[in-house]
């Protein structure tokens, strides 16, 4: 959960020039939104380890095919030996 102090930000939008109920209304709209759709540090860390996996996970499949191709090649060297 992303914290977001309402009352300060509604206060802002009064300070800057909006009305009372309208700088509320944005405030909350924001707010109910803000939760739902921001990524905390959590997320963002579950996510790095995520594609940190992904990215190993496909760095040792390159690796198995390029170690496939070289036993192929070599293969073939040897049998034209």
């Amino acid at each position: 959960m992303v914290a977001f102090d309402t009352l300060k930000a509604s206060r802002r939008l009064r300070d800057a020039g909006f009305e009372e109920e309208k700088a509320e209304a944005l405030v909350n709209a924001f707010a109910e939104d803000i939760g739902s759709n921001l990524a905390t540090k959590n997320d963002l860390a579950s996510l790095e380890q995520r594609l940190n996996i992904r990215i190993l996970l496909t760095a040792g499949g390159v690796t198995t095919v390029l170690l496939a191709a070289i036993a192929i090649a070599t293969g073939i060297i040897v049998s034209r030996l």
